[in-house]
């Protein structure tokens, strides 16, 4: 880690134009994860928009280094995971009615000990999950092919930064000056919140997910809100309270057992593969030295201590500043480790990082054990959620820079750079929000639906049909083995259906331009490109529109 070539990756990848304009994107991405993961109670991955907004920033003022473009958006990305695991476990508090209990003092130790452990883990777990690992990383393959086929800079950059203020004025146009409505085509359709979000962002979501996932994501609305409310109501099987409990049950339980899943295909049966594989190398050859490698090989002796440091000091944050006491610190850093190797795992085989479920499992785990209150087990899910998020984007970006041969080291400084920059960021997006528009605004049915922390606050206050959310667990775990996405699943059946059928609709735009660029006879990846640039563009357009709008809330409050 400290050698000579190291220290020249150093120079020429993580320059000062670089870092500049990676700590201005991470203001931006960061504050608009939070408002995305509130608003869509989902958080795409923000890598291949950070790429190609990094490339054209850089291009613009005479940059052409592709490993200098990665390291930037490297940068942009890493507040974004700190963002989504704020996002997806804080606000559970405020569902609760226990705002009172949590200071902003508070959410920093959260994001920072979660921040330290990530950064901490990725350094030591780099080398054998990226160097020596047959883990794919579809998003950081993804990413690097983007940068490597990205060399029409002023083509992309005028779609981004179009899409983009077209999607904030039209949020600015609804939103502020209230022309338009935000929900269009309502029917009365008895327990069944039928309508159309007038939301480009939430379009854009359905734009950019797989066809796959949104077809199940689609059935799964079909089937809670048709088939178990409206249907089982309706046939006189339960009242319309009780099928709502059921149908939140139920969604909860197949996004928890999806993460069970997880852990079970995508962790757990590759190791047992390998284990296999190695016992039988070693059978055949008993002098062969097969066990890989696990700590980074850009680790020194003196990088150890500060890592070391690091995740002493993550262990003091939680036992001080968040009150869970010297035992419950060391079992947090602990699991965090071992939850970051899930999540790396989980990332690299199929691009998906449940973090909040990885915190639900460490926070059951504490409250097993612990005398922690319920406001500190959601602190200790808001760490590890954290921590896995960083994790995967980390690896992640790794996968991009050893593609297109980018320096780790210099990656991983500039995950720091980003992931420290964005807890800031993010606490003080999440305080602007519940400031502005209060803790009722968030909920399943409010304005920021939030249902991964609606999920962590149902697991720590009680779960409304237990038969509904085991059914589902079981179910999530086994649709996921069997290569069902039982997450999107999940998702349908728990959001409001004006939520899934807005999303579907996005999809429907995505097949429409797909049929109208295939009939113009388009290149396929050209055509592929320009759509995720737009929809991008889109998608951060409007939620950056709506962090400054809720800044200017709580400004006007302040100054009224």
């Amino acid at each position: 880690m400290s050698s000579t070539s190291d220290r020249a990756g150093l120079r020429g990848q993580l320059s000062a134009a670089g870092i500049l304009i990676g700590c201005v994107g991470c203001v931006i991405i960061t504050a608009s994860s939070v408002y995305t993961a509130l608003k869509m109670g989902s958080l795409p991955w923000p890598t291949i928009f950070t790429s190609i907004t990094a490339l054209v920033l850089l291009r613009a003022v005479g940059k052409t280094s592709l490993n200098e473009a990665n390291i930037t958006q490297v940068i942009m990305s890493a507040g974004s995971m700190v963002a989504g695991g704020l996002a997806f476990t804080i606000p559970g508090i405020w569902m609760l009615g226990m705002t009172d209990q949590v200071s902003w003092v508070e959410m920093l130790a959260v994001a920072m000990a979660g921040t330290l452990l990530g950064l901490v883990c990725t350094a030591l777990i780099q080398r054998h999950f990226v160097e020596e690992s047959d883990l794919e990383y579809p998003i950081g393959t993804a990413a690097a092919e983007t940068l490597l086929a990205s060399r029409d800079g002023g083509s992309t950059g005028r779609k981004l930064f179009g899409s983009m203020a077209v999607a904030g004025l039209w949020c600015v146009v609804r939103d502020v000056l209230g022309l338009v409505p935000s929900l269009v085509l309502q029917l009365p359709v008895p327990g069944v919140a039928f309508g159309i979000q007038n939301s480009p962002m939430r379009w854009a979501v359905g734009f950019l997910a797989g066809r796959r996932s949104i077809i199940y994501w689609a059935i799964g609305a079909v089937l809670g809100w048709f088939g178990i409310v409206a249907g089982g109501s309706a046939i006189g099987l339960w009242d319309m309270t009780t099928a709502q409990g059921i149908v939140s049950s139920l969604g909860m339980g197949l996004m928890m057992g999806s993460g069970a899943g997880v852990v079970i295909r995508d962790i757990a049966m590759p190791m047992l593969r390998r284990m296999r594989s190695r016992a039988s190398v070693r059978r055949d050859d008993a002098r062969a030295d097969v066990a890989p490698g696990f700590v980074s090989r850009f680790i020194s002796r003196y990088d150890a201590g500060v890592l070391a440091l690091m995740a002493a000091a993550a262990a003091l944050i939680v036992c001080f500043a968040l009150g869970l006491g010297p035992v419950v610190a060391v079992v947090v850093v602990l699991l965090a480790f071992v939850t970051a190797v899930m999540s790396a795992q989980s990332v690299g085989q199929s691009g998906i990082d449940p973090m909040e479920i990885f915190g639900l499992i460490v926070l059951l785990f504490v409250a097993a054990f612990s005398q922690a209150t319920q406001v500190q087990l959601f602190f200790v899910a808001g760490v590890i959620a954290v921590a896995c998020g960083l994790a995967g984007d980390v690896m992640s970006d790794f996968k991009t820079g050893q593609i297109i041969g980018t320096s780790p080291r210099s990656m991983w400084f500039g995950q720091a750079i980003g992931a420290v920059l964005g807890t800031f960021v993010a606490v003080a997006v999440m305080i602007a929000l519940v400031t502005a528009y209060g803790p009722d605004a968030f909920g399943t049915d409010a304005l920021f639906v939030s249902a991964q922390a609606n999920v962590v606050a149902t697991m720590v206050s009680g779960i409304p049909s237990v038969p509904g959310f085991a059914i589902g667990l079981l179910a999530g775990a086994v649709l996921y083995v069997a290569g069902i996405p039982s997450m999107m699943l999940g998702l349908g059946v728990y959001l409001p259906f004006y939520m899934s059928i807005s999303t579907v609709l996005g999809a429907v735009v995505r097949w429409v331009y797909d049929r109208i660029c295939a009939a113009r006879g388009l290149d396929a990846d050209a055509a592929e490109e320009s759509g995720v640039v737009v929809a991008s563009g889109v998608l951060g357009g409007e939620s950056i529109v709506g962090v400054i709008v809720a800044f200017a809330t709580v400004v006007t409050g302040l100054l009224g």
